[in-house]
């Protein structure tokens, strides 16, 4: 039996809650041509909401790292309706440019100079009444981070998090803490990095998580060569679960024939 269905009855309803929401639920890759995609202003209308950033006079919120060429960034939406966004950072030895190197340059540094990878989400952000309306809203957010760990075969995911967020990312991606506090751009809070290493967390966080599941066909719509025009993909974690659960089946069926005819 899966560790999903192992789960106490609490995490399994609240597994099953995601699922369902997620029918409602589109992502959208940003184009890095539109500078003035709704996502740059979501980020401004968040960030000023706390006073993190000054005020600008176009009211986004963009900066260099949106114009790398690995570089993948998102809005997810719920019923048509734009509620959070977040961007990534494939980093590889060849490809460094990454906001979370920019702070802590020796520890990444060193993680790239050994052939090891790593995404590097950033810019996460949310629609503050989406944020009420649906409490789960990181859970939809960060599986395009989930996502992408699988397509691109990364060695690590990233966490540069507020330190009050840390228990969050320990609990959800078993994520261990690399780095103390450091600061970037023109963000007025500290950030502590922490990762997870995939080859060792992706399967207990998919199985745990299972609206963090996905069909390779879902990822390389997502962060395959770039669509025109831009659209939107529909999440395929119910159609991910459902063929995991057909493959435990299949197998566990032939171990028990086995069984009996021995």
């Amino acid at each position: 039996m899966s560790a999903a269905t192992q789960t106490n009855g609490a995490t399994s309803q609240f597994a099953l809650t995601l699922i369902d929401l997620l029918d409602r639920v589109q992502y959208r890759r940003v184009s890095v041509d539109e500078q003035f995609d709704p996502v740059y202003r979501l980020r401004y209308e968040a960030y000023r909401r706390e006073e993190f950033i000054p005020a600008n006079s176009q009211q986004i919120t963009r900066d260099i790292y949106d114009e790398a060429p690995n570089c993948y960034c998102f809005g997810v939406y719920i019923d048509d309706k734009l509620v959070s966004s977040i961007r990534l950072h494939y980093t590889t030895s060849e490809q460094r440019t990454s906001p979370s190197l920019g702070i802590w340059p020796d520890v990444l540094g060193g993680i790239l100079d050994r052939g090891d990878t790593y995404l590097d989400p950033s810019r996460f952000t949310a629609d503050r009444d989406a944020t009420l309306a649906f409490p789960a809203l990181p859970y939809l957010t960060l599986r395009i981070g989930v996502m992408a760990s699988k397509h691109f075969g990364a060695s690590y995911c990233l966490s540069s998090v507020r330190p009050e967020h840390a228990p969050f990312y320990k609990r959800v991606f078993g994520s261990t803490q690399l780095a103390g506090e450091g600061r970037w751009g023109e963000l007025a809070f500290p950030v502590c990095l922490y990762a997870t290493y995939l080859p060792v967390t992706y399967s207990r966080i998919v199985e745990r998580y299972p609206f963090f599941m996905s069909t390779p066909e879902e990822r390389e719509s997502l962060f395959g060569a770039e669509p025109r025009p831009i659209r939107a993909i529909a999440p395929t974690a119910r159609q991910a679960h459902r063929l995991q659960l057909v493959g435990e089946r299949t197998y566990y069926g032939s171990a028990m024939s086995g069984d009996g005819a021995a």
